[in-house]
């Protein structure tokens, strides 16, 4: 009898003395806050009124928060950016002690294999770059690819100081973004790494999103099946994304669209709903800033011209941009162009103007506005243009087509007019359309003068 009661004892000992508070695991060692905020931080207890208390070392202020169904949550106002802040979580039995804490900027980097690419990879980028990649200012917090019916609280992570080992398997576009902001705004970058190759949008939109609305949901039953990822709605959204939606972030950049080639005539819409639906996640509205998907010849007919398409109409959802990376591609037949220190710069660019107002030169590519019939020509005009267009190898404006209210289009010449393009044809005497670059592989030879390409388009809304 004793010895069965001593037994009980241990149990009741060894239970008290578990940890009743517990931490997510984005909030930890080596984490970043977002600077000059408002952020949440949030946990579980064991016991389900527990009082929960938390001091920061920015501050004097003691935060006290009941759980509430084991749950607790408070709000913690930040600092400008610094470094060597700690917190501490305390509950009736335990205290989390977390340490190298960072105050400054936050983003998420998401998408499929594009944004996922990596020295694991063999990108020569990141394998050339690992010897300078030792930033303790820069920190990592890389989610593990999983899938879940429903939305989750948790991941599998942590937080990882910036060495040459952890750089090699990040993200490389979210690497050279995080430390060209480093370098230009001399603040810590928290980056967090959420993506999965191969992955169509779907499955990064809350399902409810997509089942609810007969044209998300009927696309969505046209994807192709893989036994290496998932095409449900909602399941990388459930595992990957709903975990830090507590999390304060600056914003979001998206690289994706390879696997939605197919579904480009509801693309636009799907991914008006992912971005409103994060936004709605985060309870912010985030600065949304996307990638166009590169030249690839391996698209059904010209799909990925009208993916491109797509894309370019998320643009008229407030806070977003788009980089454009047609003169990014040394090999149309990859899908996996190899250049991405220049997509990371392009992105670092638009948020180092949009968000943080540095002027840092143009970030904008030149948009189809409207045309005007001259006789038998055509004018093209532009919309963020910058000073003037030109053609980078002095040549005449390629990848132009012109056609008449046949349908037909041919070869086109076009002649740069300042801020317009002039386009003709002598196959076509009675213009109507225009197309530029209009195709799956089109790499065209249109800039601004300050460098950045020239966006695809369109004037015509016809099938073929």
């Amino acid at each position: 009898m004793k010895k069965v009661l001593f037994l009980i004892g241990c149990i009741i000992a060894q239970f008290s003395a578990k940890a009743d508070v517990q931490l997510p695991a984005i909030i930890g060692d080596h984490m970043v806050l977002q600077q000059k905020s408002k952020v949440k931080l949030w946990g579980w207890t064991t016991n389900p009124n527990e009082t929960v208390q938390v001091k920061v070392s920015w501050d004097t202020t003691h935060y006290k928060v009941n759980a509430k169904y084991g749950h607790w949550m408070l709000d913690v106002n930040t600092p400008a950016a610094s470094e060597n802040q700690s917190i501490s979580v305390s509950g009736t039995n335990n205290t989390i002690q977390i340490s190298d804490v960072l105050i400054g900027e936050v983003w998420v980097f998401s998408g499929q294999s594009n944004m996922e690419w990596s020295g694991d990879q063999n990108l020569r980028e990141t394998l050339d770059e690992m010897p300078n990649a030792t930033n303790k200012r820069i920190r990592f917090f890389y989610i593990p690819k999983a899938t879940a019916d429903f939305p989750q609280e948790d991941v599998r992570a942590k937080w990882v100081v910036c060495n040459p080992e952890a750089m090699k398997s990040f993200s490389a576009i979210g690497y050279f973004f995080g430390k060209k902001l480093n370098e230009k705004l001399g603040v810590p970058m928290g980056l967090i790494n959420s993506n999965w190759g191969g992955t169509p949008a779907e499955v990064w939109v809350p399902q409810d999103k997509v089942i609810s609305n007969p044209t998300l949901a009927n696309a969505a039953k046209k994807l192709q099946t893989y036994e290496w990822w998932s095409s449900r709605a909602g399941d990388n959204y459930n595992a990957m994304i709903a975990p830090i939606l507590n999390y304060q972030i600056a914003g979001v950049l998206w690289y994706q669209g390879e696997s939605n080639v197919s579904q480009y005539s509801t693309y636009t819409e799907l991914m008006n709903e992912l971005i409103l639906s994060w936004r709605a996640g985060f309870k912010k509205n985030v600065p949304f800033y996307f990638a166009q998907i590169a030249p690839f010849d391996k698209y059904p007919s010209n799909f990925g011209a009208k993916l491109r398409e797509a894309q370019t109409k998320n643009l008229a959802l407030e806070n977003t941009a788009m980089v454009v990376l047609t003169d990014l591609v040394p090999d149309v037949s990859n899908i996996h162009p190899t250049q991405k220190i220049e997509v990371a710069n392009r992105f670092a660019n638009l948020a180092l103007v949009k968000n943080y107002g540095q002027d840092v030169g143009p970030i904008f590519y030149p948009k189809y506005d409207r045309l005007k019939i001259e006789k038998n020509k055509i004018r093209i005009y532009f919309r963020e243009i910058g000073s003037k267009l030109v053609t980078k190898d002095g040549a005449e404006p390629s990848h132009l087509m012109i056609a008449g209210e046949d349908q037909k289009f041919y070869p086109a010449k076009g002649k740069i007019d300042g801020t317009t393009l002039v386009v003709s044809s002598d196959e076509v005497t009675n213009p109507v359309a225009v197309r530029f670059a209009f195709n799956n592989t089109d790499m065209p030879n249109l800039f601004t003068k300050e460098g950045l390409p020239v966006n695809l388009f369109r004037t015509d809304n016809w099938d073929n």
